[in-house]
């Protein structure tokens, strides 16, 4: 599940550029299927080994009852033993179990009477049965329910990652993301499935013993609530700190892991510039400040514990002690049976009690987390199709650039009142000093990002009146790092083109020279490759890359530093096959080597917020300006 969000986050230029957003929804969609059915079977068979340990539990606790009240019938105990051993039992007990032992201890024994004891002991094993039926239900219902919830919500967060424009992705570390996507909603998914429901079950239950114990005794259950009420205002003023706390710790792991992910990412660079001992040092005061936030939130947590045992120990003395003092002053409403009754409702009642704690720690962390991933679900969508979409149908391939501005942030243009017009089947390159728009230009054409003024259009359409699916369709980019995903060779390839045969796959990567380094792979192109290609080389990742463009057979073609990662050689045989991909098409290259551009029926210098310098090759040498100095030995 993980490596498929992450794959996504990573690739997300390449997932857009070939309008697979469906494609990563089916996978994503299978994988979550699997871990939620995974976790409903989990909790399934854990529900019935509670059930069956359960019934052996209550067989057991029944069993002492009967025995113990056998036994002061019989005269071999007393009465006094038997009233302290059953309140030591009565941690298990059921809502009508308090009744009924009130009535064995209070008129079974007593009078002597097995027949109303068998009664008494039959009601309560009936009453213990249903009980364990009651939780083998709400566990089931709670694990199907809190999974599906969950799984909704993962849903949710990968299907709006496929829509979020590239500003949420570029001002965000990949590693945060993902700990979004993954971390933050696995602890949504274990309060969902463990917490929520026991949550409602808990109120219900405090509600359900506070009416039983009003029937024993108001007075006993007014000393209750007079200890409960402060107790719970406390906890939630200590939830309140630990959400704060909560919130810093998230924002240091969230630091942590983008750090992670960036360092395995860059392992070689680091490695190479001798950054091993430095990196080591970051991710060591990273991981510090995680665990020192961790263990704040560790000793406030560790308030909850004593908060409970303190009031609670008040009010059992308190209890006890108005009990005694009501049986020493002859009152009747009070007796044996009543106190052994209530004590075993102040059971029932605690342990919910005592469980909420927990859970409302447990929510000051889920809400803290909560917030982010609905910052996610909730960040606006600024590029999607309109009511009504255009679509592009056999476009020739003709592209205009009309006056546009363009900045990523507010009054800090990259492109000012450019104008481009490229006939179809023109190849234009784009060269220039880094941050000049050459790849902001590209950006536009494929509505990675939207035109702040001024128009881009493709065969006189603006592209904002196209489909997203229909414009990217038609528009192919080749990106300087290519991604491979965990699969197969040809799996690789056919995403260019999900419906394609593998001879079409297979046409694709000969046309383009790959066949000779798949060929000799141990499976050929059933070849499975790990995820980003682990094993492959940069020229041969790149290949494939190559390979699955020439699938999709887009009208319009770019190349951004596409060859970068290439050697010499193959570089001359991939020039050989662009002769032919670039045939009638139109094309873009942003130009790394100046060599391979050199054909180019225009070049554009890209500087100062425009077009510095336009022409063929030739024409820019004789102008001996900014492209003349690009090709002089020292400044390519």
């Amino acid at each position: 599940m993980s490596l498929t969000v992450q794959e996504n986050i990573e690739a997300v230029r390449l997932v857009r550029s070939f309008t697979n957003e469906a494609l990563e929804k089916k996978k994503f969609d299978t994988n979550n299927a699997k871990v939620k059915n995974a976790y409903i079977k989990q909790v399934n068979l854990s529900s019935s080994f509670d059930a069956v340990f359960g019934i052996i539990r209550q067989t057991a606790y029944i069993g002492s009852i009967a025995v113990g009240a056998v036994l002061v019938i019989k005269g071999y105990l007393m009465i006094g033993y038997l009233v302290a051993f059953l309140m030591l039992l009565s941690a298990t007990a059921a809502m009508a179990t308090p009744l009924l032992l009130k009535d064995i201890i209070n008129t079974a024994v007593p009078s002597q009477n097995t027949g109303m004891l068998l009664i008494l002991i039959l009601g309560m094993a009936i009453v213990s049965l249903l009980e364990i039926g009651v939780n083998f239900c709400h566990q089931r219902i709670m694990g199907k329910v809190g999974h599906s919830i969950i799984a909704t919500i993962r849903s949710d967060v990968f299907y709006k990652l496929q829509e979020l424009p590239f500003d949420y992705f570029d001002s965000k570390p990949n590693g945060k993301i993902v700990v979004r996507a993954t971390e933050y909603v696995n602890d949504l998914a274990n309060f969902f499935t463990n917490y929520l429901l026991m949550l409602i079950s808990y109120m219900a239950k405090l509600i359900l013993v506070t009416f039983f114990m009003l029937g024993l005794s108001p007075r006993l259950t007014g000393i209750v609530y007079l200890v409960v009420v402060p107790m719970i205002t406390i906890i939630f003023f200590l939830r309140y700190a630990l959400r704060q706390l909560f919130s810093g710790h998230r924002a240091k792991v969230s630091n942590r892991t983008a750090f992670l992910v960036e360092a395995l990412m860059g392992e070689k660079i680091v490695k190479s510039y001798n950054r091993i001992q430095s990196s080591e040092d970051i991710y060591r005061d990273l991981h510090k400040q995680s665990v020192d936030q961790y263990l704040k939130i560790l000793y406030r947590s560790e308030l909850n514990s004593p908060t409970v045992q303190i009031f609670w120990n008040l009010g059992t003395v308190l209890l006890y002690g108005t009990a005694l003092s009501m049986i020493l002053a002859g009152n009747t409403t009070m007796n044996a049976g009543i106190v052994v009754a209530f004590t075993t409702y102040m059971t029932q009642f605690s342990d919910p009690l005592t469980q909420l704690a927990v859970i409302i720690q447990n929510l000051a962390q889920v809400s803290s987390n909560l917030e982010q991933v609905f910052d996610t679900i909730d960040y606006p969508v600024s590029i999607r199709d309109k009511e009504f979409p255009k679509t592009l149908e056999h476009p020739r391939g003709k592209v205009d650039f009309n006056d546009v501005t363009f900045a990523y942030d507010e009054g800090i243009n990259v492109l000012e009142h450019f104008d481009l017009h490229v006939r179809p089947g023109e190849t234009i390159a784009l060269v220039g000093p880094t941050g000049a728009g050459k790849t902001t230009v590209i950006n536009m054409l494929t509505r990675f990002y939207d035109v702040k003024e001024g128009s881009v259009l493709i065969d006189g359409i603006d592209v904002r009146e196209v489909s997203l699916h229909s414009l990217r369709k038609e528009v192919g980019v080749l990106m300087q790092e290519p991604f491979i995903f965990k699969g197969t060779i040809l799996e690789n390839i056919r995403y260019g083109r999900p419906e394609a045969t593998d001879e079409e796959c297979i046409a694709a990567a000969k046309l383009i020279f790959a066949d000779n380094f798949i060929s000799k792979l141990p499976d050929g192109y059933a070849h499975v490759l790990e995820e980003r290609g682990t094993g492959l080389s940069a020229g041969e990742k790149q290949l494939l890359s190559f390979a699955r463009i020439i699938l999709k057979n887009p009208s319009v073609i770019i190349l951004d530093e596409a060859t970068s990662s290439i050697d010499t050689e193959t570089e001359a045989l991939i020039q050989q096959a662009l002769t032919l991909i670039l045939k009638d098409k139109t094309a873009f290259m942003v130009a790394h080597r100046l060599s391979t551009i050199r054909s180019a029926d225009k070049i554009l210098y890209i500087a100062n917020k425009g077009i510095a310098e336009q022409g063929s090759h030739e024409e820019l040498m004789a102008l001996h300006g900014l492209y003349y100095a690009l090709n002089q030995p020292g400044e390519r």
